[in-house]
């Protein structure tokens, strides 16, 4: 039995809740639930708790984990809803933006002006250039499905895994004939990390979740119809042009500025959305908003994994999600299989 939306989200933003304090608890240096909560506490309100914790703890908590958390919410939450929105689009289950090519496209970006062009723009140049790219790569991909007059979504989803391998090379090129001193940290970065989270940064990935939450969820209807193929949804009056345009320019702007801030995280976007339909069914109305609380604890607790397995030394959160993600991609091709 399904439970409805109105009993599962509640239940969900406890198990968030929760989870957000375990990943703020947990690391190298543990620190008490209760001790978390106090300093968040007196951050919010100077003198709600009496202080009994050190400065180091407090630093840790609210400069180090805190954000680090809050963006690992973000990021998850933001993926998980670019892959349900492309995997009813394309109306297949292994679309992802790590499958489609516009992470790739957005890490092409993000490198170009890492190093190359720098903060030509203040803090929203490597936003900006992530976004660039991702719509680039998707262009490329609904260009390259018009060249070879190739419609159906495993050609899409083919064209989609060309341009990435292509956007990949670009990247790898911007890297070879860049400052041999950066490198280290942009591949670091395009292994997935969540290590250089600040406060004033997170404006920016919650500011564009949650635009492009309110765009889609109330649209969630018309996603469906989509779904269920380009005649059935124009026999409802959804212009199917401009509605597949506005949703990939929707998924190529949240992939973009996630990838900005968290570099290239796979298998998020492919793994939760499946979970979901397995517990919700597949009407968007439920997987959009289920996907994203669900890729927000997932990538929460595979940060917190990252940060215990080789402690003190951080794992890059990509390679948790890879293996993570790896093994879930088999048991989705052989579900397909029989």
């Amino acid at each position: 039995m399904r439970l409805s939306l109105s009993i599962l989200i509640p239940l969900l933003v406890i198990g968030l809740v929760l989870s957000i304090t375990a990943g703020v608890s947990l690391g190298a240096a543990p620190i008490p639930f209760s001790t978390v909560w106090s300093i968040v506490g007196n951050k919010l309100h100077a003198g709600m708790f009496i202080v009994g914790w050190s400065k180091g703890q407090e630093s840790i908590v609210w400069d180090v984990r805190f954000p680090r958390v809050l963006l690992a919410a973000l990021v998850g939450a933001g993926l998980a809803v670019t892959g349900a929105v492309l995997q009813a689009l394309t109306r297949n289950p292994l679309a992802d933006p790590h499958l489609l090519g516009v992470s790739s496209g957005a890490a092409f970006g993000a490198i170009l002006a890492l190093l190359h062009t720098g903060l030509i723009l203040g803090l929203l140049t490597v936003p900006l250039f992530s976004f660039a790219g991702a719509l680039l790569a998707t262009g490329a991909v609904g260009l390259t499905t018009h060249l070879t007059r190739s419609q159906s979504a495993d050609r899409l989803v083919l064209s989609g895994v060309a341009v990435a391998f292509v956007f990949t090379a670009l990247g790898n090129l911007l890297i070879f004939l860049g400052d041999p001193r950066a490198t280290n940290t942009v591949v670091f970065w395009m292994l997935g990390g969540l290590g250089l989270a600040q406060w004033q940064h997170l404006i920016y990935p919650a500011g564009i979740l949650f635009f492009c939450l309110v765009l889609l969820i109330p649209r969630a209807r018309e996603l469906n119809a989509l779904a269920m193929g380009d005649e059935t949804a124009t026999t409802l009056g959804i212009a199917v042009t401009r509605f597949r345009l506005l949703l990939f320019v929707t998924t190529a702007l949240l992939t973009g500025v996630m990838v900005a801030f968290s570099g290239a995280i796979g298998f998020i976007g492919l793994m939760v959305p499946h979970f979901v339909r397995l517990i919700a069914g597949g009407d968007n109305v439920r997987v959009v908003p289920l996907s994203a609380i669900f890729g927000a604890l997932i990538l929460i607790w595979a940060d917190i994994v990252a940060r215990l397995v080789m402690a003190p030394e951080d794992m890059p959160i990509g390679i948790v999600t890879g293996l993570v993600g790896g093994m879930a991609f088999i048991l989705i091709l052989r579900k397909g299989q029989s």
